[in-house]
């Protein structure tokens, strides 16, 4: 799995937390830097699946390295 997918779901889970309490003490502030950071882990997260999707196509295992063909 890609670095960007685990970082990116790990922004995005951060976003929501931050979005729910600007929500929750009428936070505009703190509620529109969830939002914006929520988007950006979507979007990191999207950027790693891409590579993961790459990899796998190109006979890369998770880990970037050549798969052994003799498991494959």
């Amino acid at each position: 799995m890609s670095t960007n997918r685990i970082q990116g779901t790990s922004k995005k889970a951060e976003g929501s937390i931050k979005e729910a309490a600007g929500k929750i003490t009428g936070n505009t502030k703190l509620r529109a830097e969830g939002a914006i950071e929520k988007a950006v882990g979507s979007a990191q997260n999207a950027v790693g699946k891409a590579q993961d999707k790459i990899g796998e196509s190109h006979g890369l295992d998770r880990s970037g390295e050549l798969a052994d063909p003799a498991t494959n």
